[in-house]
């Protein structure tokens, strides 16, 4: 996993509109990397709408949103147009983001134990380099999350 003040990973991905999405295209601007499990499901669609609800403040505040899920990019229309989400949702299926930012491993659900994605946040600076991690995500308070962490 990439450690804070490391060079981000560049990725390449489609996003929900197949479209090719990559960290270079996002030079000059911070970047709201975020990894989540699924599409459409109850976690994962509150941290997307908190995203969401908050896109204006995060945006005036100088952020892009990305999110990256091993889901296919069907799956990600469907998930942006049930939700109205205005940002990039990136297809991973072959979790080489997902890998690449040490977001894959072992999880356990009610004593189960099994592999998936670490719902884990990346702010990527101006210039490419991860400036914070959130490895605890409060899902229906992840901008607030983002934001107190600016305060000084």
């Amino acid at each position: 996993m990439p450690e804070v003040g490391e060079k981000a990973p560049a990725f390449k991905a489609k996003d929900q509109n197949g479209n090719t999405v990559s960290l270079s295209d996002f030079k000059g601007k911070k970047v709201v990397l975020y990894f989540y499990p699924e599409d459409d499901t109850p976690t994962c669609t509150e941290e997307a709408c908190n995203l969401r609800d908050n896109y204006a403040l995060l945006k005036k505040r100088g952020f892009e949103i990305v999110g990256v899920s091993p889901d296919e990019v069907k799956s990600h229309k469907k998930f942006e147009t049930k939700f109205s989400l205005p940002f990039s949702l990136l297809a991973d299926p072959d979790k080489k983001i997902i890998n690449d930012y040490g977001t894959w491993g072992e999880k356990q659900m009610f004593g189960h134990r099994y592999m998936g994605v670490y719902r884990h946040t990346f702010i990527i600076d101006e210039k490419g380099r991860i400036e914070k991690i959130f490895r605890k995500v409060h899902s229906k308070k992840h901008t607030q999350q983002i934001l107190d962490s600016y305060q000084d």
